[in-house]
């Protein structure tokens, strides 16, 4: 069983400069744990155990791009390989693990597909565990790995490799909008303890989330330095529109995978296919000048037995990059780099750093509980207080 032992310094204090320039609370706690990082991809998972206090020691991805944006905003500590060729240095001795590994073979949005050789990473994770023995591990990935029977086979046998190295391990399935990021956004979180059992974080705003309306609200105007990562796809009306009962949810009135935002609601789940014609839609006028939403008026007009349209208005417009990354709660001082595709593919794939927060916030009190020798924390950290990440 993993020792337990209190963090070591490290030299990567590089870490967070960059991205706490717009926060409403300055106050961050004191860095005390450690923290190694596999699949790290653009920082999203990264930024919320920093923000949680934790160390950074060492980083991972194979993702170039994604690579290039974690060394502009989050430190030079990562390196761009892929396990196993790429390991990390033996003599680190992490109090945390953290990771998500690629969940394209999970996914069902993907094939769901077994024999993906994608899906041996989740297994290569636990090897690292193994061989840098934390005292915490934190495995993220998609909710299907967590609760579909497809996968019951891969879950238990992911759980016995856990507890065989002497973790105690539990599934937590966490929407993202239950922790102040406003996106309805399920993932599973598997986390291993070696001295105690895992907490689920305490949600800060199930009832009452964010509302994409609030996110954007932070950002510049739309075009203006800030906001300008444009996405050039079109709004076009779909020829055959598939008709629900609202305009917001289940119907596909236009071309490709993106829908129209809910300005008062939370955001669907945000894809990696960003870019083109997955991309969110948002109404330009209802955004800047609060008029009704154009597309319950259409989505009525078609109800009614109307015609679909051949054009959309100008309102009608994709979000940006910008735009796409406070949906997924990244500080508006975090900067994406690479192609525009690239840009949106990192914001995407990433783990919103607002719920890694209080993942990590969880754990990090967990991990004081036992080293002062207290009982594990009941789950009310932070009480009235929603993440430190400030989107504005």
């Amino acid at each position: 069983m993993p020792a337990a032992r209190r963090s070591q310094a490290v030299p990567h204090r590089t870490a967070g400069r960059s991205i706490r320039d717009d926060r409403h609370d300055a106050a961050v706690p004191p860095p005390s744990y450690s923290a190694l990082s596999l699949y790290a991809g653009a920082g999203g998972l990264d930024l919320g155990f920093l923000e949680a206090g934790f160390e950074i020691v060492w980083a991972i991805d194979s993702d170039e791009q994604a690579v290039a944006t974690y060394r502009a905003n989050l430190g030079a500590h990562i390196a761009c390989g892929e396990l196993p060729g790429t390991a990390p240095p033996a003599e680190l001795t992490p109090d945390v693990v953290i990771g998500g590994p690629p969940c394209q073979g999970f996914s069902v949005i993907g094939r769901m597909d077994p024999s993906d050789e994608r899906s041996r990473h989740i297994f290569g994770f636990l090897d690292v565990v193994e061989r840098h023995e934390p005292r915490a591990f934190v495995l993220e990935n998609v909710k299907a790995l967590a609760v579909s029977p497809r996968w019951a086979t891969t879950r238990d046998a992911l759980r016995r490799r856990a507890e065989s190295l002497g973790y105690e391990v539990e599934v937590f399935v966490l929407n993202a909008a239950d922790y102040g990021v406003p996106q309805g956004r399920e993932r599973m979180f598997m986390v291993g303890m070696a001295e105690t059992r895992p907490v689920c974080p305490p949600p800060s705003t199930r009832g009452h989330p964010v509302t994409v309306r609030e996110a954007l609200a932070a950002l510049p105007r739309y075009g203006e330095p800030g906001n300008d990562g444009i996405c050039t796809a079109k709004v076009i009306p779909a020829v055959k529109p598939v008709m629900r009962p609202t305009a917001h949810k289940g119907s596909l009135l236009f071309n490709g995978s993106g829908r129209p935002l809910d300005l008062n609601s939370t955001a669907k789940t945000i894809p990696a296919s960003m870019g083109g014609n997955a991309t969110p839609i948002i109404d330009q006028d209802e955004l800047e000048h609060g008029a009704a939403p154009w597309v319950v008026e259409y989505h009525a007009r078609l109800l009614k037995g109307g015609k679909p349209l051949k054009k959309a208005p100008a309102r009608m417009r994709r979000i940006t990059v910008q735009e796409a990354a406070a949906l997924q709660s990244f500080p508006r001082s975090f900067r994406f780099t690479g192609p525009q595709v690239a840009q949106f593919r990192q914001i995407g794939n990433a783990v919103p750093p607002r719920l890694a927060e209080h993942v990590a916030g969880t754990v990090r009190d967990t991990l004081r509980a036992v080293d002062e020798g207290q009982q594990r924390p009941s789950g009310r950290r932070d009480a009235g207080r929603d993440s430190a990440l400030a989107l504005a």
